[in-house]
């Protein structure tokens, strides 16, 4: 999902036939994850499959690749052509991952990497409605089944739209936005991302804001916040850390790529809490973890790492990229939830 395009400065300035995607952070993924030639690994956002070719040429045992994109099959036909009997693309989501492993017959592996968010291939192609900068019809869906942004868009209540635009876009305008767009709507319903894209850019008050030196576009935060939302990213991103949990064998390791901090904050607290890194508490306050289970993961390192400036020269969309790892230890599963 995190495949990136080698392109210009600005990424928005390069014609479709330009891009060629790899995948970002390999190198550090890779390492995090120490493949093996008796290993059995998961690949759980397959996408344009950097990944799963970085983790095959470790001459792994065997790699199940996950996407619910039916899009991704000609690329995963190949790799399993180039690694007959060790590569298998399961249809469906990562959060579902225990229940594609065990239809299998494989309850364990000994690694998964993620990487979270939408990847390039799909940006680049202007009939999957992501983009705000190509036109096309306004979808967004990952896979083919349910909402499309459209119809969140045209029938979703202006407070609901506007509570979704802020929660999940960090958009700080985004009651105008909403107000704009259900303006917008009761006049001709949205169908294309580019109708969308330039109403919200009004709303917003100009064609890109700044935030540090970047340049960001008007529609970015919405965007994305409606791309969150009818794919359930979020909550899919909380099932599949879970779903990790319970299949990853003792020793095993699960490297996880974010690109913004709603998704990395979910992470954080999910190495944070199971790793037994959890407050205990103060004079003011009462003990906190006394009673929590043994710790179902140990961290590989403190903190999230990020791009080297190299790669980021490079490849312009690694510059928000985060991988956090860790080591699952073999105490048993929680069964609590992820909190935000």
């Amino acid at each position: 999902m995190g495949e990136i395009m080698v392109v210009h400065k600005n990424p928005l300035e390069c014609s479709v036939s330009e891009p060629a995607h790899i995948s970002v952070m390999l190198e550090e993924v890779l390492e995090a994850l120490a493949p093996n030639e008796n290993g059995i690994y998961v690949d759980g956002t397959f996408g344009a499959g950097g990944y799963s070719r970085g983790i095959m040429s470790e001459n792994v045992s065997m790699l199940y690749a996950i996407d619910r994109d039916p899009s991704v099959i000609p690329t995963a036909d190949i790799i399993s052509e180039d690694f007959p009997k060790k590569f298998m693309l399961l249809k469906g989501c990562f959060s579902d991952m225990e229940n594609l492993l065990l239809e299998q017959d494989r309850k364990c592996v000994d690694g998964i990497v993620l990487d979270i968010g939408v990847s390039s291939m799909q940006l680049d192609q202007a009939e999957r409605g992501f983009s705000f900068m190509r036109d096309g019809p306004l979808d967004m869906r990952m896979g083919d089944q349910g909402p499309t942004a459209a119809d969140v868009v045209n029938e979703t209540e202006e407070e609901d739209l506007a509570n979704i635009i802020y929660q999940l876009g960090e958009e700080r305008a985004s009651r105008r936005v909403a107000r704009a767009i259900v303006v917008a709507r009761e006049e001709k319903k949205f169908t294309r991302t580019l109708e969308l894209s330039k109403v919200v850019e009004k709303a917003v008050g100009g064609p890109r804001y700044k935030k540090g030196k970047r340049q960001i576009h008007g529609a970015t935060r919405t965007f994305q916040a409606l791309r969150i939302y009818v794919n359930d990213e979020l909550g899919e991103l909380r099932k599949g850390l879970e779903a990790a949990e319970k299949v990853l064998a003792p020793g095993g390791r699960l490297c996880v790529v974010t690109f913004h901090s709603l998704e990395d904050r979910i992470v954080k607290n999910f190495f944070k809490t199971r790793s037994g890194d959890i407050s205990r508490g103060s004079r003011h306050m009462p003990v906190q973890g006394t009673d929590m289970p043994d710790p179902t993961f140990t961290m590989l390192f403190r903190g999230g790492k990020k791009a080297s400036k190299s790669e980021i020269e490079i490849n312009v969309r690694s510059r928000s990229a985060k991988l956090r790892a860790a080591i699952r230890t073999d105490a048993k599963s929680w069964d609590e939830e992820i909190a935000a």
